[in-house]
């Protein structure tokens, strides 16, 4: 019989599809903008995460961070071609921090400095789309942002040990992105008035 974590997990998984696909899509007909250093972070971050969640024992809850991850490199290949490129001097300093928090896991041994640095850089890399998005929202896809909540929120309940490693990640993205939607949906009011 198939555990209900592994039901939670391969929903949340296939819910991150469903969600990224209209981005994926949106993107492709130029109406989404992605700023390719975010989500070269994002997709960074993920990797580490992941890495991160499995070697904290996260079990079937890591799928979604893997499934996420792979679909944020998707949509970095997609923004080279297509997205955002002012890449400014934080963007540069998110990405270096990115590859300290691999330093601090890996040769320091410090799981937790390194996911909490992740997910800290996670935030600030929001910046630039955040930016983008205040002055344009409609150059984000909102659906994305919408089902991003729910999945994480999911991807918590899948988690199969609790620590701060494997569930400060998730519990970060279901904050920032229902906080992101919100803004994207006032945003897209007060330009309509």
């Amino acid at each position: 019989m198939i555990e209900i974590k592994t039901i939670i997990a391969v929903t949340a998984v296939g819910l991150s599809i469903i969600g990224y696909a209209p981005y994926i899509r949106d993107t492709l007909k130029g109406k989404t903008t992605p700023h390719v250093y975010t989500w070269l972070v994002w997709g960074l971050n993920a990797s580490i995460v992941f890495a991160l969640q499995v070697s904290a024992g996260a079990g079937v809850g890591s799928w979604i961070t893997l499934t996420v991850a792979i679909l944020n490199f998707i949509v970095i290949l997609l923004g080279m071609r297509i997205g955002k490129k002012d890449i400014t001097k934080s963007d540069k300093i998110f990405l270096l921090l990115s590859f300290v928090a691999i330093f601090l896991w890996l040769i320091i041994k410090q799981p937790v400095l390194s996911v909490i640095l992740v997910v800290t850089i996670g935030m600030l890399g929001f910046a630039p789309t955040i930016r983008k998005s205040w002055n344009k929202p409609h150059s984000e896809t909102l659906f994305l942002y919408g089902l991003n909540t729910f999945r994480h929120t999911l991807g918590l309940f899948a988690l199969q040990q609790y620590s701060i490693v494997t569930w400060l990640y998730p519990a970060t993205w279901v904050v920032l992105n229902g906080l992101f939607s919100l803004m994207l949906i006032v945003r897209r009011k007060q330009l309509q008035k």
